[in-house]
């Protein structure tokens, strides 16, 4: 209760920008489902942006950087407040907005990541319980999120009308590993569309890495896949992407 609460507080606070308050639904996964994650919270966000949707809503699902790892909500919360503000400026929706959260590791020298297991299972509960429209199911995340953009999306194509993986990895084990699935998820993708974004003075992950999968994809035959990098910037791209109208007129356009 406190976690709905404090997320409450810190929406409500927009509500002179945005055309009515926010107010987060704090769910929690089925008993049976939560039993079946590894890494996964089994607590998790919902926004209901732009009205509200009797049906065919589009879903937009945020996975967050290393810093959200752990069981605070609010901290991740925080992290997808852009997203809303931004659906709300650019007109987009009615939308739902998803926020799980990684847990951390059990083991002391591992500090937990993505399973696209774990998401799948999300989804299908998220699916169940709103007004979804499968055709408009679309991925987008920061960092550690960005490399669980890149799974998810490699992994399971099918699921998703576009995805926006933000300054990501492409290795489970932090910014200088690489997936041995990398051309998998590559040949995967090549039907999906996907933008990148980068930043080309970022020294915690590097551009390459974006730039890497990208090029894979289209060496593959993608030709809906396409990268921006921000020569200037450095690690915090996420500001810069989820303030401009360019992010949401291309996501929202696409149709699985």
């Amino acid at each position: 209760m406190k976690i709905y609460l404090n997320l409450s507080l810190f929406v409500f606070c927009w509500a002179p920008l945005l055309s009515e308050p926010i107010d987060p639904q704090l769910l929690k996964l089925s008993p049976k489902r939560a039993e079946r994650t590894t890494s996964l919270n089994p607590e998790y966000l919902v926004f209901k942006t732009n009205g509200n949707p009797e049906d065919n809503a589009s879903l937009l699902i945020y996975l967050h950087g290393g810093s959200g790892i752990g069981s605070d909500l609010h901290r991740v919360g925080e992290q997808a407040h852009a997203l809303i503000f931004g659906i709300h400026q650019f007109e987009k929706g009615p939308c739902f907005v998803v926020v799980p959260q990684c847990l951390r590791s059990k083991h002391s020298s591992e500090r937990g990541t993505w399973q696209e297991k774990d998401l799948n299972l999300l989804l299908d509960e998220v699916i169940e319980k709103f007004p979804v429209d499968s055709d408009k199911i679309y991925l987008t995340g920061n960092s550690m999120g960005g490399y669980g953009a890149w799974l998810w999306g490699g992994t399971c194509p099918e699921r998703f009308a576009a995805i926006a993986p933000i300054v990501g990895g492409i290795g489970p084990r932090g910014p200088k590993d690489v997936s041995p699935d990398l051309e998998k998820w590559a040949f995967n993708l090549a039907t999906v569309p996907v933008y990148a974004f980068a930043g080309g003075r970022d020294n915690v992950v590097p551009a390459e890495r974006s730039i890497r999968m990208v090029d894979a994809i289209c060496r593959l035959g993608g030709k809906l896949a396409k990268i921006k990098v921000y020569q200037d910037m450095g690690h915090n791209v996420r500001q810069k992407v989820y303030s401009s109208k360019e992010f949401y007129d291309w996501m929202f356009s696409k149709v699985r």
